[in-house]
């Protein structure tokens, strides 16, 4: 084919070529030669013109049909993109064209289809087979049908398919032509499944409201109002399970022009179920568009358990669970209110402590205590009546504001609390007599801010102990003595352990025949950073009193094994160390899981723990034979620590599961200075042979008395005759020497 530039050239030098001929001729044939030329001219004007024309016309085809193709390809791209393809079949001709979409969209060849008309309904999914005969109807009727249905692609793949048919029918009203457009849809139909699948199986409330009523709402809804399906809530008004103040709110929000396009709402209101209970909901709104209109989408949650956690959370903040009366903090804040608003008024404070409640809570158990304080409150705001807050400041403490009081009331309202406790208390069918021992300061006359006045009326209470209990006193700056140090030494104690004050020392225990080390006993040790060293006489017996006893004891067990858990990776293997247990401990119910879970934590063997028990545990028999048990099954081993000066019986003695029993110093020290000469060590030792348990004896100063206790088959001995109580430091370097103290040596 000749190119477009080559014919325009091929044409001008035709052109120039006759003309040229012209002209030779007419020097020859002048006369004939001129006519033929007019008549050439004219007729070669012609051609020439016409053969512009022509080309002009094939340059206007040719460039149309460039843009013919290119928006052929455009649209071939774009059908690409969109995966689509066209379908369209001649009923008239039989005649069939598809685009090469087909392919993408089925997985198979065109000339598939080609060859097999009906292969595009052979592929559909079975289930869905059912959607033909619907569409078979409608197209039949001249009808435009989009259908979706699934197809098996020849690889296995399942993918959905947008059909939109529209038939053309002639005036006969027979089918004569029909064209298709397919899409694949499956990531829409995906994403419409997953999102129908989060919102049905959501334990949420999932809900449309527009103008008022539910559109819609998920199966997590229903239940969450008390409906059995969608259909009982759908097309009712939003306002028949939420207050109008709550919809209004909710839509003036929702629909504000100041809000962002796609800011959402949260909300906390009560929602009132069919069955007329309110549950209370934590909801976010925000519109969208459903079914071509603007409407609130709500998703919530039932919060009412949280609501009752945060109220009980908020009740147990300021409030005693045990009595209901405000707590600690309760009061506190209170008085610090009053103080701020009311400073120039007088107000007092009165502090009260049970007398001998612990002896009952330690006898009869913590069920006869509780429901003892239980009505030692009743009796209290019976006492006050309206005058002033009753709140309990934790174990059988509690502590009353007197608003707007002055003295002589305070007074009179003391000797009514008195009052209240002149009867017994009954509690199963038993009679408890408790008494109050009661502490008042003044303000401002005793203190200016919450801090002092409690300190004060604390000061005071004790006083009222130290005068006999059961009575009332006020504070005054000359209270000093026993009841104002116990008062100090308390609040030492209870910030001794935060301020790690305490120390544990260690004193060796010896085989009196071969000085080897066989055991080492821990022994709790306190340096007052202000007052210096305070003896474990001294405040034992009030952490006892206190209850600190069981904090104080738990960290002695701790510290004390793991100690001796490092000196066993030093290399020292062959002794238990021993730790005091007090009865007060022994009640304590998580004394068990205590031990059981350190000694896991530790990682040391439960043999190489010895706890020391005391005789008067031998009051609650039953109880202690179980826990000694459960503690010897843990593989721990037990000893009576000062053995002869409680209330052992023999005939109980044999029957738990005791290792060994610990003669007490004073008849240690009997050996050198009592008229019997040592008979009571000898019976001890004769006795503790006879029952298979090793015999310690305690407080060995003199070789006088080792040489006793080896001549009458003592086993161990410590005291110090041997060595003192020593810090971990130098138990270590005693060690280090060889385990033989030089005495021995």
């Amino acid at each position: 084919m000749v190119k477009k530039g080559n014919l325009y050239m091929l044409l001008l030098i035709l052109f120039f070529f006759l003309l040229a001929a012209f002209e030779a001729a007419d020097i020859v044939f002048p006369e004939m030669i001129h006519s033929i030329k007019i008549v050439s001219y004219i007729t070669l004007t012609i051609y020439i013109a016409s053969t512009f024309i022509i080309f002009f016309l094939l340059k206007e085809y040719d460039k149309k049909a460039d843009e013919f193709q290119k928006n052929q390809k455009k649209m071939e791209n774009i059908f690409d993109t969109l995966d689509v393809a066209i379908w369209s079949h001649d009923m008239k001709n039989d005649s069939l064209l598809i685009t090469p979409g087909i392919e993408k969209l089925y997985g198979y060849k065109m000339e598939n289809f080609y060859e097999d008309t009906n292969l595009w309904k052979e592929v559909i999914y079975p289930e869905d087979l059912y959607v033909l005969e619907d569409r078979g109807q409608k197209l039949a009727m001249g009808q435009p049908v989009t259908s979706q249905y699934r197809i098996i692609r020849p690889d296995g793949e399942v993918r959905w398919i947008q059909d939109r048919g529209i038939p053309t029918i002639d005036q006969k009203g027979d089918f004569v032509d029909f064209n298709s457009v397919l899409f694949d849809i499956t990531d829409r139909k995906e994403s419409e499944g997953l999102y129908q699948s989060l919102v049905e199986m959501s334990p949420d409330i999932i809900a449309v409201v527009y103008n008022g009523k539910i559109e819609y709402i998920n199966e997590a809804g229903c239940k969450l109002i008390g409906a059995d399906c969608q259909a009982e809530v759908i097309g009712q008004s939003a306002k028949n399970f939420v207050s109008s103040q709550i919809t209004d709110l909710i839509k003036s929000r929702v629909f504000s022009t100041d809000k962002l396009e796609t800011e959402r709402f949260l909300f906390e209101f009560q929602v009132r179920r069919t069955d007329g209970e309110s549950i209370e909901v934590e909801m976010a709104a925000r519109t969208i568009l459903y079914e071509g209109r603007f409407a609130v989408q709500v998703v919530g949650r039932d919060i009412t358990q949280r609501k009752k956690s945060e109220q009980t959370i908020k009740f147990m903040a300021y409030y005693d669970t045990l009595t209901g009366l405000p707590n600690r903090n309760q009061f506190r804040y209170h008085l610090n209110e009053i103080l701020h608003h009311q400073e120039n008024k007088t107000h007092a404070v009165i502090f009260l402590d049970l007398d001998r409640f612990k002896i009952i809570n330690d006898t009869k158990g913590h069920t006869v205590g509780d429901i003892i304080l239980q009505k030692v409150a009743a009796r209290l705001e019976n006492a006050v009546q309206n005058e002033g807050l009753v709140s309990r400041q934790g174990g059988d403490e509690f502590i009353i504001l007197l608003e707007d009081s002055e003295k002589e009331n305070a007074s009179r309202v003391a000797k009514r609390i008195l009052n209240e406790f002149s009867t017994p208390f009954e509690v199963y069918s038993d009679e408890f007599y408790v008494t109050p021992s009661i502490g008042i300061s003044i303000y401002p006359t005793d203190g200016t801010d919450e801090e002092a006045l409690i300190k004060n009326a604390d000061t005071a209470m004790y006083q009222a102990k130290d005068h006999g209990k059961n009575t009332y006193q006020f504070y005054s700056n000359n209270l000093d003595g026993i009841s104002t140090w116990k008062m100090k030494l308390e609040n030492w104690l209870r910030r001794a352990l935060e301020q790690e004050q305490m120390t544990l020392h260690y004193q060796p225990q010896f085989d009196l025949r071969t000085g080897q080390i066989v055991g080492v006993e821990a022994l709790i040790r306190w340096t007052h950073p202000e007052y210096g060293y305070i003896a474990p006489a001294e405040f034992i017996p009030l952490a006892e009193e206190t209850g600190l006893i069981v904090p104080l004891g738990k960290w002695i067990l701790r510290r004390a094994f793991e100690q001796r858990k490092a000196w066993k990776d030093a290399g020292y293997e062959d002794f238990p160390i021993a730790v005091n247990v007090s009865v007060r401990q022994f009640q304590d119910e998580n004394i068990l899981p205590f031990i059981s879970e350190m000694i896991e934590e530790v990682g040391l063997e439960a043999s190489y723990l010895e706890l020391e028990i005391t005789e008067s545990l031998m009051q609650n028999l039953d109880n202690s034979t179980i826990i000694l048990n459960q503690l010897k099954d843990l593989g721990v081993q037990l000893s009576v620590d000062d053995f002869g000066t409680g209330y052992s019986s023999l005939s109980y003695l044999k029957h738990l599961p005791i290792d060994k029993i610990k003669i007490d110093k004073s008849f240690v020290d009997d050996i050198i200075s009592h008229s019997n000469k040592g008979m009571m060590v000898k019976t001890i030792i004769d006795m503790g042979m006879n029952l298979k348990f090793s015999v310690i004896a305690e407080g060995i100063e003199t070789e006088e008395q080792v040489k006793f206790l080896t001549r009458n088959a003592c086993q161990i001995g410590q005291g110090y005759y041997y060595s003192e109580p020593l810090s971990a430091e130098k138990f270590e370097e005693f060690l280090l020497k060889g385990n033989v103290p030089a005495q021995l040596e």
